[in-house]
Order: structure tokens, then C-alpha cells, then sequence
């Protein structure tokens, strides 16, 4: 019932998408540059998101060390 659902909703999406009307629009060529740019600064973002979430799980799954600089005093005190 769940699967009929969403191939309807996908054939009425993309039944609605196929109707266009031209736009008349102008793009000149610093728009593929800046959409280039714009894509690749999404995926460098995502990447660097999962690698954050990726080492605060194994962070969490190995137990965080604690470092101490000879001279210093312990965090708990």
C-alpha cells in the first residue's frame, strides 16, 4: 500500500515536471562557474561533516584519551 503510494506521488511529480513553459531566460557563461563552485563547495561541506560525525563516533566508540602536558595540571582538578 506504502509502494503505491509514493509511485503515485512520483508519477504525479513528474508528470508535473514535464509540463514547462519556456523561460526566455539569458545565463551567461559566469553562471556555470558559479554553480561549478556552488556544487563543489556542498559536496566539500558534506565531506567535512561526515568526517566530524565519523571521528566523534569512533571517539565514542574507543573512550577519549586525555593528554597532559608534563608540567601541567590535570583536567579534573
Amino acid at each position: 500500500m506504502m509502494l503505491r503510494r509514493v509511485l503515485r506521488i512520483g508519477f504525479m511529480l513528474a508528470a508535473c515536471l514535464s509540463i514547462t513553459s519556456p523561460a526566455y531566460a539569458y545565463l551567461d557563461p559566469g553562471t556555470g562557474s558559479m554553480l561549478l563552485s556552488a556544487v563543489i563547495g556542498v559536496a566539500a561541506a558534506v565531506g567535512l561533516a561526515i568526517k566530524m560525525f565519523w571521528y566523534r563516533l569512533v571517539g565514542l566508540v574507543r573512550g577519549k584519551r586525555t593528554e597532559t602536558v608534563e608540567g601541567s595540571p590535570p583536567a579534573d582538578k
